[in-house]
């Protein structure tokens, strides 16, 4: 495997982990449960923690689509920026967990509050984990561009190629 699918393979970790703990603190919120509000508290940590190979195979990944076809130094730049961005958010909403699971544990008066931050934290987060992922994309799906033109030469037998003719 090359450097640059860990990558690929890391970087789908921290965009798909805050999604579930969100969810996850929602319905801790629902069923009125500080188990399921800790619980969601691991599940941030767990998506600030996959945060960090993500990151720091991303030299790698950069290296390996420089020069290719396509693909632009402001592409690459426009991904760096957001997805430090995105890392640091996610970070900091694992220290935010962190804290409201601390709380939780020592039943603070302000543990209620710390909870309902962390929902605004984590949106923040899934924001710019859209903003990461979408961007990352974009390097090498060229379907998914912004102002992408389309190849109005392909014809409809190119486009179901897959498909079988029975």
């Amino acid at each position: 495997m090359q450097s640059a699918h860990y990558h690929l393979l890391f970087n789908h970790l921290p965009i798909i982990i805050p999604a579930v703990g969100l969810a996850v603190l929602i319905l801790g919120f629902v069923s009125r449960s500080e188990v399921v509000k800790r619980t969601a508290c691991f599940v941030f940590i767990l998506g600030a923690l996959g945060t960090l190979p993500a990151f720091f195979t991303g030299e790698d990944a950069e290296q390996a689509v420089k020069g290719l076809a396509g693909v632009t130094r402001q592409m690459i730049h426009e991904h760096e920026e957001v997805a430090e961005t995105f890392a640091i958010l996610s970070y900091l909403l694992g220290a935010l967990a962190l804290i409201a699971l601390w709380a939780s544990w020592k039943r603070k008066s302000f543990s209620s509050i710390v909870s309902y931050v962390l929902i605004g934290g984590s949106l923040v987060v899934l924001f710019f984990a859209q903003q990461t992922g979408n961007s990352g994309g974009e390097i090498r799906h060229t379907e998914i561009r912004k102002n992408q033109p389309v190849d109005s030469t392909m014809t409809s037998e190119q486009m179901d190629g897959d498909k079988d003719d029975d």
